[in-house]
């Protein structure tokens, strides 16, 4: 940080839980890499998980980290507990806090004069638009649903309240900036998740030549319900061809997608950056089944000169220009996303994969950071926007 243009201010960071790693632990990179002197407040935190990411970093866990390992691995049963927890955190010394969150984060309490910045990477889901498919797919009979619903409507009040604290928004894109607005009544600013663009292109793979793609299709996501993984699974086993799944996430949904899996479809867990990015390099497509808020792995992918295959909702319609850097689907089933594969294949030697890297540069890192510098500059300077 250049102390000329921020006048040294005290920063302190917080995000929700820093117990797997996805975009949103991305973004918090990017921003901790903004203000490396910041500590970083955290609900939870599981150095194992996070597998060296932000070892150097000092993390400052809630009162929940003592809480026995058995709960601390399954924080759902801590819900009734979480909106506490940040309004906890002892944040009197620092000038400027900047959140990042999609839950509990935002929820922090600050001094008067204390600038809180909030990288929204969503409204809580599972207590606004989402509310009833998660209850409907935690699997629980009548008298537990109701039980739920009444937390969820208690979480939600709390929610909207929090948001309130905020002094200033920055959405992730303008999916989130719309549903900001709609749920929370605030004005926000977009920019646009980090994605490393650096050097290398040359050596990236089969630098993104199509004819020397491997004849597999890719996905590198959390494995979550809300992902839709299951669609992407079926819809491969329809069309006989192979897909590689990357990632971890709940064993009884990796169970699940494993049951229903054809012998086409491999399921590869966590992996190196490094080993993910040959994936990357070397797929047909990329394939994005599920409804995303931004989605950094397609970007990524495309960053390979990699078209994507996508649901047409959310952050998708945002990076993903149709017939240029991939196809788009309208319904998250099987055959609408079968449809949607045998459309690429049909012009798949078509796409360019240098017109599909020019895209992937809109989202770089280097203007992630050029653009939250600006914001923050601006923030400091009035005092609000």
């Amino acid at each position: 940080m250049n102390a000329n243009n921020f006048k040294n201010p005290k920063v302190a960071l917080v995000h929700d839980f820093l117990n797997q790693y996805g975009g949103a632990e991305r973004v918090l990179e990017a921003i901790h890499g903004i203000f490396p002197d910041a500590p970083i407040y955290t609900l939870l935190y599981d150095p194992q998980k996070m597998r060296g990411k932000f070892k150097d970093a000092d993390i400052r866990p809630s009162f929940l980290q003592k809480f026995p390992k058995f709960l601390r691995k399954r924080h759902k049963y801590l819900l009734p507990l979480m909106p506490t927890v940040p309004e906890t955190f002892n944040l009197r010394d620092f000038d400027l806090v900047v959140s990042s969150s999609s839950a509990f984060a935002k929820g922090i309490v600050v001094k008067p004069k204390t600038i809180h910045v909030c990288y929204c990477h969503s409204p809580m889901r599972y207590s606004w638009d989402w509310n009833e498919k998660y209850l409907t797919e935690q699997g629980l009979g009548d008298k537990r649903k109701l039980l739920a619903r009444l937390l969820l409507n208690y979480i939600r009040v709390w929610d909207r309240v929090a948001a309130d604290r905020v002094d200033y928004f920055i959405a992730n894109s303008k999916t989130t900036q719309a549903r900001i607005k709609k749920y929370y009544g605030r004005e926000s600013a977009v920019i646009y998740p980090p994605v490393e663009m650096k050097g290398d292109w040359e050596n990236r793979g089969n630098r993104g030549d199509r004819s020397k793609a491997e004849d597999y299709f890719l996905i590198v996501s959390r494995l979550t319900p809300y992902k839709k993984i299951e669609i992407a699974v079926e819809a491969f086993n329809k069309l006989n061809l192979p897909l590689i799944v990357v990632g971890e996430g709940s064993p009884r949904y990796v169970k699940f997608l494993k049951s229903i899996a054809g012998t086409k479809t491999k399921f590869l867990g966590w992996l190196p950056d490094k080993k993910i990015k040959e994936y990357y390099a070397e797929c047909r497509a990329f394939v994005f089944p599920g409804e995303d808020d931004f989605g950094i792995a397609p970007v990524e992918a495309m960053s390979f000169g990699r078209p994507v295959i996508a649901l047409r909702r959310g952050g998708a319609t945002e990076t993903i220009t149709e017939g240029v850097t991939g196809e788009f689907f309208n319904e998250s089933t099987i055959e609408v996303m079968a449809d949607a594969v045998r459309r690429f294949m049909e012009k798949e030697k078509e796409y360019e994969p240098e017109k599909i890297r020019e895209q992937a540069e809109k989202f770089s890192k280097e203007k992630f950071v050029e653009n939250f510098k600006k914001v923050i500059r601006e923030v400091r300077k009035t005092g609000e926007l």
